[in-house]
């Protein structure tokens, strides 16, 4: 029997695998092709019958069954070299359209978009985007970053990190951060509920509130938010939320708070603090940052905040206290005049 006539063997896995090759949406027609030559051919049929079942050459069939009784399945996904569509922009074409994305950017814009990029190649916009794929270009994304020129940054650091890996035993940490300007907004009509099969509805317009200014606070352990709106946003709105966080949370349970630099952190420093009775839990202020401090004897760090000290006289982490005692020259029953605003 000619060779050419020879039915080709299959082991079950070489066959399982070829028709899951045929079933599959993702697989290029030129493979299918080979696949069904591959299977014709096991089934005994000659290169003459195979070729004109399949509408291809007698040459292709020959051709893909010596390849496959050589090197298996592997070759069914070989692309010979010299074969495929040829390129139509060389290299130079390419690094100038790369070289103009990185360096340079359209008059009145931010960044350069395919089809501009086209119009200023000459090329249709899906070949720039395949440029840019190649190349890993992204012009519409930009990602932001800020470098601190705090030297003592990585022990501040290693400090809110250390807290919130590993706080302390019978403690509580908060993350608290303010939201000023939030447009408190009205709808002029009410609106309907959600149903099944309508979603809920309101109005195009709205009355404006004025403005309302948000404190937060986030409870890492369980996820809890308790937050609070006040109409201003000033020092006095802020000592107010704080004494808040001090009612409602366990007296058992000392607070760490990891805030930013508010404003309200840069305030005189009053001498006499209305402070708690004994037993109210103290509330504890990890700062990323110590501004306009002024350092003692003694390595202590005394802010310009109001009803807040900062210590940090054995470290340089920076850590406000309220409630757990009065600070020296502050009494019990000592009253701040801001705090009773």
């Amino acid at each position: 029997m000619p060779e050419s006539n020879r039915a080709l063997a299959l082991s079950a896995d070489q066959l399982e695998q070829l028709e899951q090759w045929l079933a599959a949406h993702g697989t290029p027609q030129q493979v299918a092709l080979r696949c069904r030559i591959v299977l014709a051919a096991v089934q005994g049929g000659s290169d003459l019958s195979i070729a004109a079942g399949l509408d291809v050459n007698r040459h292709t069939v020959t051709l893909w069954r010596k390849r496959f009784a050589e090197q298996g399945l592997e070759c069914l996904w070989q692309i010979a070299a010299g074969r495929g569509r040829k390129p139509i922009f060389g290299i130079e074409q390419i690094k100038a359209v790369v070289d103009a994305t990185l360096q340079t950017k359209p008059k009145g814009m931010t960044h350069w978009s395919c089809r501009l990029m086209a119009k200023r190649q000459g090329m249709s916009k899906s070949t720039i985007s395949n440029i840019w794929r190649s190349h890993n270009l992204k012009p519409h994304r930009v990602k932001t970053f800020k470098l601190s020129r705090d030297p003592k940054f990585v022990e501040k650091l290693t400090d809110v990190i250390g807290l919130y890996l590993n706080p302390p035993e019978h403690a509580l940490v908060l993350c608290v951060d303010e939201k000023s300007q939030i447009q408190a907004l009205d709808r002029t009509q009410p609106g309907l509920p959600l149903k099944k099969g309508r979603c809920g509805t309101m109005t195009h317009d709205y009355k404006r509130n004025g403005t309302t200014t948000l404190f937060a606070a986030l409870e890492l352990l369980e996820g809890k938010v308790i937050g609070q709106c006040y109409q201003r946003h000033r020092h006095q709105e802020f000592l107010r939320f704080l004494r808040h966080l001090d009612r409602e949370f366990p007296a058992t349970r000392s607070l760490h708070l990891v805030i930013d630099d508010f404003d309200a952190l840069k305030r005189p420093t009053c001498d006499a603090v209305n402070w708690p009775t004994p037993g109210v839990p103290s509330i504890l202020l990890m700062r990323q940052e110590v501004r306009d401090g002024e350092e003692s004897e003694g390595g202590a760090i005394r802010t310009d905040t109001e009803g807040i000290r900062v210590r940090g006289g054995d470290s340089a982490r920076g850590r406000a206290q309220v409630g757990s005692s009065p600070p020296d020259g502050a009494t019990s029953t000592g009253e701040c005049p801001a705090a009773r605003a």
